[in-house]
């Protein structure tokens, strides 16, 4: 079977859980055997691993019509259409789109990030989607987030294959319900075109039924996992804080989706019951100076650490260095971000809001705006042995058996489903 997959980040550039998961989607097809994958991105840097797929640099694809001379074309298509009603054509087809973006060899500059002139980019992006789309062969599109749900569109109207989309989100989560309707405009415009619709959650797909109308048939859950720790990453030494200071940890985007609010809150109600415990919140997002300033007026900024955007080992290192993990976001699609703390042995709590609550048993589960269990909880865990050491153990033996080679698996039925082969 061979896939066009259609993303928009891929690691190690990546700058959220989507380029993440698009690395475990990816893989864990990769490992059935028999499933062909060419990954298409805006912006490829190079390091990518491509041991296992085909990439595409989008802004390698030349996209410019060759200017051809009036008697090539008459010997061409003269036989069924005047040689000027092709130029006519022809320059209809380009007259929107904005040729300062090319280059040289008439291929299209992206950005490979989220831009002020994203719908732009996006918008381009489904453009170069039609050119590959003409020149690959595959027998089911596939693809990721809302950014290339046109692409995808467009590259099923090119070849009339299938098309899958998978939601990582959607813009309810996004904005607590303030949603942006051009955003909205093209989640659906996805799902109503889509043969396929895979959710990382039982949320997220409930969303996908009632908020955009879509039919349960066609619409499915594909929950997220996490690959097991290289080598180097788990011999990350972790620090022994026993009779010592606690570290508990936020680590994400810090905005309104993640709830970082929630989190400065409850730190405040536990700093009052001790001062043994510091507080990281690392990241970054449009509420970051915010939360500083909240951090201050509660009194407790000589506890708080803001160390900014983490990558790579760094995740890990700040993972292995807390006692408590902490995850406490008001609608959350799925979260990796536990499964990655488990992983370290790291104690978690997450609001039951999230998608991952519906496969994680042996973690702390509150409800994202008690702040008082979520104090409680953390305080809980900083203080008594047992339920750290039972936390740790149980949550990364469960985590361990959450693999994107079973995810693969699934997805590859469902394309066969899609496909009607079974």
């Amino acid at each position: 079977m061979k896939v066009l997959m259609f993303g928009w980040e891929f690691p190690p550039h990546i700058l959220g859980g989507l380029g993440t998961a698009s690395y475990g989607i990816t893989k864990g097809l990769s490992e059935q055997g028999d499933i062909d994958i060419t990954f298409c991105l805006p912006r490829p840097w190079g390091d990518e691993d491509k041991s296992f797929m085909n990439i595409i640099s989008m802004s390698a694809v030349p996209i410019a019509y060759r200017d051809v001379n009036y008697d090539y074309v008459k010997s061409r298509v003269g036989n069924v259409m005047d040689p000027d009603l092709y130029y006519k054509l022809r320059d209809h087809i380009y007259a929107d789109f904005n040729y300062m973006l090319l280059d040289d060899l008439g291929c299209v500059e992206f950005s490979g990030k989220y831009g002020d002139n994203l719908y732009d980019e996006i918008n381009n992006y489904s453009i170069v989607a039609g050119v590959v789309a003409r020149q690959q062969e595959y027998d089911i599109i596939h693809a990721h987030d809302w950014l290339t749900y046109p692409a995808g569109i467009h590259a099923k109207k090119v070849s009339g294959k299938p098309l899958c989309i998978h939601v990582h989100a959607t813009d309810f989560d996004r904005s607590r319900g303030n949603v942006n309707p051009t955003v909205y405009s093209i989640e659906k415009d996805g799902m109503d075109n889509a043969d396929c619709i895979m959710c990382v959650s039982e949320l997220t797909r409930q969303t996908v039924i009632n908020q955009y109308h879509q039919d349960p048939k066609k619409v499915f859950t594909v929950h997220n996992a996490v690959y097991p720790l290289r080598q180097e990453l788990q011999d990350i030494p972790r620090p022994d804080h026993t009779n010592k200071e606690k570290v508990v940890t936020f680590l994400g985007r810090i905005t309104m989706q993640k709830g970082p609010e929630y989190f400065v809150e409850a730190a405040n109600m536990v700093l009052h019951r001790t001062h043994n415990v510091r507080f990281c919140m690392a990241g970054s997002g449009d509420m970051l100076d915010a939360m500083i300033y909240l951090a201050a007026e509660r009194g407790i900024a000589d506890r708080f650490h803001f160390p900014g955007f983490m990558r790579g080992k760094e995740v890990y290192e700040c993972l292995k260095d807390s006692d408590v993990y902490v995850m406490p976001s008001v609608s959350e699609p799925f979260g990796i971000s536990p499964l990655e703390a488990m992983q370290c042995g790291t104690p978690t709590i997450i609001s039951k809001q999230s998608g991952c609550a519906e496969i994680l048993n042996n973690c702390i589960k509150v409800d994202y705006w008690d702040i008082h269990a979520l104090a409680d909880a953390i305080y809980s865990i900083c203080h008594n042995d047992s339920l750290f050491d039972y936390l740790q153990v149980e949550g990364k033996r469960e985590v361990d058996q959450i693999t994107w080679e079973k995810v693969g698996s699934w997805i590859r039925e469902l394309y066969e489903r899609t496909l009607g082969w079974k």
